[in-house]
């Protein structure tokens, strides 16, 4: 067995992120101060003991750590993004060849918790993806009250309560955002009640998440109820659940289209703007196709959209390249697979995910059926752990929690193999500490 080193981070300033990622086995989690908080925001000790049997890998027991040039070159991309998005050309485009019900008028709402997936590389940041119902902030919110600072020099590193407060305010505020958002000029009544809504949530990996989610929005005088879409009725140009009209649909089904036949309810309800959706499919047409990716990182499909040549520059640069999969590639793509990594375009928690270089044929020629995208293989950086004493290599990926535009919070997700799994020893959500430089949600220097 190998023996750690005791833990330290004091020449953090000269080594930079690459040491500390490898050599700092400093422990940042308070499990006591977790429990504490769980069983706080959970309101009940069978909550917490819930969390603790089923999500046994949901929080790692240290930070990532990054660099403010990095936080910086992230939020700059995530502008260039939503510049782009922005453009009526895009949206014209997009909606174009979308289903019918993402060409429906969303009412207004953006779409809360968009999630923004990069790894980092010695050239920089790569995003991989963009997601519209990304879960774990409020996860995040817990993990960051139960942070400890292991020597002087971190200090300033770990996430203060205020910081955590002002999260979970900016959560709130953007539901209620999405609330006005949604109705007719000059509402005055305030947001009254949301449904936190997915398949059979008892059963679901986050539904603890769910848990902390309704007790945040009570907390604010919000009734909050989650619930199956299956529990949910459409009468009189009103969604109840029960007896209980509901104002707004946090929505957490995979199911973007909302077309299964459990979902009815749900999508027409959306249609007929009964109740506020968020997000919703048209949030998912235009962010987070994965087919969106090869035309963000076209410069020539780009400059013919009007996009300018500083953000072409910024997207083409930090998006790997991307490209669909269809007949005309196919060929090309299957010598060179070891390049790439192969997504379905609708895919969701690498599902049906695969990396180019563990390909068979078999799974190959179900690519070649669905509706996938290959993109060039970005190496995710690597966290060395401390698991009982002995050094761990995982992987971890950086996700930026985003909404109008503006960062809500960056986590890092730790994990062994292809991808994100929540199921590895010493893995799981993890803070991000980053070295100075400061920016602002806006990504300026402070």
């Amino acid at each position: 067995m190998t023996t750690l080193p005791a833990p330290h981070c004091t020449q953090y300033g000269d080594a930079g992120i690459e040491w500390l990622n490898s050599q700092c086995f400093c422990l940042s989690l308070d499990a006591k101060a977790l429990h504490r908080a769980l069983e706080s925001e959970l309101g009940a000790p069978d909550l917490v003991t819930l969390v603790t049997e089923r999500c046994p890998y949901l929080f790692s027991a240290q930070p990532a750590f990054v660099s403010g040039a990095h936080i910086a070159r992230m939020l700059e991309v995530i502008r260039a993004v939503e510049a782009v998005i922005a453009l009526p050309a895009w949206r014209e485009q997009i909606l174009a060849d979308a289903p019918a019900i993402a060409q429906a008028a969303a009412g207004g709402a953006q779409g809360v918790f968009f999630g923004y997936d990069f790894h980092l590389d010695d050239d920089g940041v790569r995003l991989i993806e963009i997601n519209t119902n990304a879960g774990g902030a409020m996860l995040n919110a817990v993990l960051a009250r139960a942070q400890r600072a292991c020597c002087p020099e971190i200090e300033g590193m770990v996430p203060t309560l205020a910081s955590v407060d002002a999260l979970e305010q900016r959560i709130v505020d953007m539901f209620r955002n999405e609330w006005e958002l949604s109705g007719p000029v000059g509402r005055t009544r305030p947001l009254q009640t949301i449904a936190i809504v997915d398949t059979a949530p008892e059963q679901q990996y986050l539904y603890p998440e769910f848990l902390l989610f309704q007790r945040l929005f009570q907390k604010h005088g919000i009734q909050a109820v989650i619930a199956d879409p299956g529990a949910l009725a459409l009468r009189d140009r009103v969604l109840w659940h029960g007896d209980t009209a509901i104002d707004l649909v946090y929505n957490r089904l995979t199911d973007f289209l909302l077309g299964a036949p459990a979902h009815a309810a749900l999508r027409s309800a959306y249609l007929e703007h009964a109740a506020v959706v968020t997000p919703h499919p048209q949030a998912h047409a235009l962010y987070a196709d994965k087919r969106n990716l090869a035309l963000l990182c076209d410069d020539r499909r780009l400059q013919q959209l009007g996009v300018p040549v500083a953000t072409r520059a910024v997207l083409v640069d930090s998006i790997p390249r991307t490209e669909v999969v269809e007949p005309a590639n196919a060929e090309r793509l299957w010598n060179q697979r070891r390049q790439f990594f192969f997504k379905p375009s609708a895919g969701f928690g690498s599902r049906a995910a695969y990396r180019g270089d563990k390909l068979t044929k078999r799974v190959w020629q179900e690519i070649l059926q669905g509706e996938y995208v290959a993109q060039a293989f970005a190496a995710p950086p690597q966290r060395t752990i401390a698991l009982e004493n002995t050094p761990q290599v995982l992987k971890f990926d950086l996700r930026v929690y985003v909404y109008d535009g503006r960062m809500q919070w960056v986590a890092a997700r730790l994990y062994q193999g292809q991808t994100t799994n929540f199921r590895t020893p010493g893995g799981g959500f993890a803070p991000v500490y980053q070295l100075p430089i400061a920016i602002d949600d806006k990504g300026e220097r402070t």
